[in-house]
């Protein structure tokens, strides 16, 4: 529509157009000099600019598009709260976003459980119409303040040597190529130091193994998004890393699987499982096992190995904090464990986390405080 004049046949017709604005937007960037572009100055897009082909869209459906993995799971939660409350997911409003994140308070979850599925949710929103995360923010610190348990983090039992051994023999006790799978998983953990998804993303093409040790390529890791790294795990006559991989690696030849996922699923028989023998159980990883596998395969064997903890969580986690705390707790410097764990240079983590409890473990101030009176023993009877 125009404004227009009525004016006699005879008159010329004047038509007043509206003037054009800034053809700007929030993410626009002007360099000393430049003009503010006008609305008349901006590209125009034809469909050939807004449709991906049949192939890109075949390739992203394979996927998952954004959403696999613990991202998938958050939205996934987050969708059938927000069909729920009749409320649009996608791009979510900031008040949907700080509403949802009161529903996750009012469930009592921990600080940190929250803050990770907000995160994930926030991020998978389209770009430019992520939600303000100030008010839900704000709440988060109110119900840490009042919920001091919910703030409270229970660090993974370390799976030290002496844990880890039991479970490894344990697994081998019946042998079977799911327990040969699992002894090389959990030994190639804890040497590594893995996160349980870098162990379960690896592919046999990741390692090369030799008589002493195995050479890892990676990718790239948490900490480490744009540099891929090449890792030497020397191999040691406790652990039995070379042999245990070598092992696992001869039952997958003899399955006709040379490249591909490293860990895979197996049926009952011990063969290697395909996405087409798992159809009801295939998950959009494909033949890679999942990271919440391989906690499920830590927590079976470290029961079947009679093990108990001191009330921290068992888990695949426990492999990486095994590894850093035998190392702490036999001399390693904060800038070998930051090497070994591959954190980032300055971390706090190794120190904090491992070298300091390593140190406080058997240091009792207390033991400078001479006995009473001179004595080395008291009995006291144990009302128990």
């Amino acid at each position: 529509m125009v404004d227009a004049e009525l004016v006699e046949d005879s008159a010329q017709l004047i038509v007043a157009t509206p003037p054009s604005g800034p053809y700007v937007d929030h993410n626009t960037v002007l360099r000393p000099g430049d003009e503010i572009p006008a609305e008349a100055d901006g590209q125009r897009y034809t469909e050939r600019d807004l449709y991906v082909s049949e192939e890109t869209a075949r390739a992203l459906d394979k996927t998952g598009g954004n959403e696999s993995g613990p991202r998938g799971s958050a939205m996934r939660r987050f969708r059938g709260w927000c069909a729920q409350e009749g409320r649009v997911a996608v791009p979510c409003t900031t008040a949907t976003y700080t509403e949802y994140g009161r529903h996750l308070m009012s469930q009592k979850l921990k600080v940190t459980s929250i803050r990770n599925y907000m995160s994930l949710i926030r991020t998978s929103m389209p770009v430019g119409k992520q939600p303000d995360n100030s008010l839900y923010l704000h709440l988060l610190k109110d119900y840490r303040a009042k919920n001091k348990r919910a703030s409270r983090k229970k660090q993974a039992f370390p799976i030290t040597l002496p844990y880890l051994i039991p479970m490894m023999v344990a697994a081998e006790a019946d042998n079977r190529p799911i327990g040969w799978r699992d002894a090389a998983m959990f030994a190639l953990g804890y040497r590594f130091l893995a996160r349980r998804i870098e162990d379960a993303d690896l592919d046999i093409e990741d390692l090369t193994v030799l008589d002493d040790r195995i050479v890892v390529w990676l990718l790239k890791d948490k900490t480490h998004q744009e540099e891929e790294q090449t890792l030497i795990l020397h191999d040691r006559p406790d652990l039995h890393l070379v042999a245990r991989m070598r092992r696992w690696l001869a039952h997958l030849s003899d399955q006709g699987v040379t490249s591909g996922p490293l860990f895979r699923h197996l049926l009952k028989n011990g063969a290697v499982a395909t996405t087409e023998t798992r159809q009801k159980t295939a998950t959009v990883r494909g033949n890679y096992l999942r990271g919440h596998t391989v906690n499920e395969r830590v927590q079976f064997w470290f029961k079947k190995a009679g093990l108990a903890t001191d009330g921290r969580p068992v888990s695949a986690q426990g492999l990486r904090a095994g590894g850093a705390t035998d190392l702490a707790e036999h001399g390693a410097t904060d800038e070998e464990l930051e090497e070994a764990g591959r954190w980032a240079k300055g971390s706090p983590i190794p120190r904090r986390v491992y070298v300091r409890p390593a140190q406080q473990k058997n240091h009792d101030p207390f033991a400078k405080v001479p006995m009473y009176g001179h004595m080395q023993q008291t009995e006291v009877e144990d009302p128990l």
